[in-house]
């Protein structure tokens, strides 16, 4: 398979969206920060659900740094501006969405004796379909 061919099919599954791609390079940063600071604390006794809480909080602070300045920049309000703050709120309620998600499937998986890391990769895939379909339609409608 040659790289066009696989360029060709990665657009054909994503319709072409470069917003898409953007965002989830922007992800892959923020589930960098999210997932290292969940294996450090899960590694350090934390109890699972408390430790994909918590990477998934600095995830989000994370995710909006990169998301507002690179992804959805055109859309995002001007700072200091009411409708940038109304943004921010729904980029949080968005992330709780997601958090909810996390936890749920993380805290759910732990509790019938499945790996918490196997679960947080489910809860990964999951909370990114979620928060992306918020952002884009809902957060950064602009």
């Amino acid at each position: 398979m040659t790289v066009l061919s696989i360029r060709s099919r990665l657009a054909a599954i994503i319709g072409g969206d470069v917003t898409w791609l953007r965002y989830l390079m922007a992800s892959v940063v923020a589930l960098a920060s999210d997932t290292g600071l969940f294996l450090l604390l899960y590694h350090r006794g934390v109890d699972p659900t408390l430790a994909a809480a918590t990477g998934y909080m600095v995830g989000i602070v994370v995710h909006w740094l990169v998301t507002s300045r690179t992804v959805f920049a055109d859309a995002t309000a001007e700072r200091g501006s009411m409708e940038r703050n109304k943004q921010k709120a729904m980029f949080v309620i968005s992330a709780l969405a997601g958090l909810a998600v996390t936890t749920g499937i993380v805290g759910g998986a732990h509790q019938i004796g499945v790996d918490p890391r196997l679960a947080k990769l489910v809860a990964i895939g999951v909370s990114f379909q979620l928060t992306y379909l918020l952002r884009r339609h809902v957060v950064f409608r602009g």
